[in-house]
């Protein structure tokens, strides 16, 4: 029975890849690793791609946080709560998704921004134990484009599957980032 429960995951995953839109995006990078800290498994995240966009432009796209739901898959809304000097609170409801499985997410956050450089958030409510991460952009001279780095750490307060959980982050992870490295690519030929 086991074996057939895990068949059916598998090849729902196959499937699931199969069905996918394919992207044309710059080169990304991605690392999951799950790791244990304060007796909560928590999941650690990096992630960058190069654009040929200007960090200007990179900037702009990063901080229009009312607009991120045109784009990044599964984030049905994103909007500013209050704006204080360079921070900004970000309410934001979405969905994690993984073969059969979906669960809404809804998230506020603070957003400290350092202008044209980087993007730390942290959690302040929502479904998550722990949340924060980073976001940090450096200009590429040869190119004239930006890498976008981004990391962080986080820890659902929902049940994530041990065996696939690393794999689900990393999935959400590279459709946020393939769509965010295509918004600025369609940008900049536009």
């Amino acid at each position: 029975m086991k074996r057939l429960i895990l068949c059916l995951l598998l090849a729902g995953a196959a499937t699931a890849q199969a069905q996918a839109p394919k992207l044309e995006i710059p080169k990304l990078d991605v690392v999951v690793r799950r790791v244990d800290q304060d007796v909560q498994h928590m999941y650690e995240v990096t992630a960058s791609g190069v654009v040929q966009a200007p960090p200007a432009t990179v900037w702009k796209v990063l901080t229009g946080y009312d607009r991120m739901n045109e784009f990044v898959p599964d984030l049905a809304s994103c909007r500013v709560l209050s704006r204080n000097g360079n921070e900004v609170i970000v309410e934001q409801f979405g969905t994690a998704r993984f073969l059969f499985m979906a669960k809404s997410i809804h998230l506020i956050v603070r957003a400290t921004e350092t202008p044209m450089s980087s993007i730390d958030i942290s959690l302040v409510s929502g479904d998550m134990k722990h949340y924060e991460s980073h976001w940090e952009l450096q200009p590429v001279a040869e190119t004239g484009g930006t890498r976008v780095f981004y990391s962080g750490k986080l820890s659902p307060n929902f049940y994530v599957p041990g065996l696939f959980g690393a794999q689900m982050i990393r999935g959400d992870v590279e459709r946020m980032m393939a769509a965010l490295l295509t918004r600025l690519e369609n940008r900049r030929e536009q």
